[in-house]
């Protein structure tokens, strides 16, 4: 689970916003409701703990892991001024619907994430650090 954020002066508030931004895409479902292993990217937008907005895009690797239903999945997402790489588990808790945590390291911090698969594409939700994002991930 290695992490790194590089920011500019927008301070811890970003760097939490973005892990939990990475976090929530860490978890992002696939085409198929039973694999997400695979390669996802998109875009979307996170909430600053300040309550500002700024525009995002994420890459996301899923593995399976655990068991029926467990995946592992790497993420790096980028605004136009941070960019962080950050870990998570998640487990698919039926139909097309996933839900799991995540974690940065560097930084300390954790939340929670949720996935809706819908055919080739997912949406992403995941809160945590003070901030908030949201997604819409396809399978590269």
């Amino acid at each position: 689970m290695r992490s790194s954020i590089h920011a500019s002066t927008n301070g811890r508030g970003m760097r939490s916003a973005l892990a939990a931004l990475g976090a929530v895409l860490l978890s992002a479902g696939a085409a198929q409701a039973a694999d997400l292993a695979g390669s996802w990217s998109g875009s979307g937008s996170i909430m600053l703990p300040s309550g500002a907005r700024e525009n995002a895009r994420c890459n996301v690797s899923y593995s399976k892991s655990g068991g029926a239903g467990g995946y592992t999945a790497f993420a790096t997402c980028a605004t136009k001024s941070a960019r962080v790489t950050q870990s998570a588990k998640l487990r698919r808790v039926g139909g097309n619907a996933y839900e799991g945590s995540f974690y940065n390291n560097e930084y300390n911090v954790s939340g929670s994430m949720s996935v809706t698969v819908s055919g080739a594409s997912q949406s992403v939700y995941l809160s945590g650090g003070g901030g908030e994002a949201s997604f819409r991930l396809s399978r590269r």
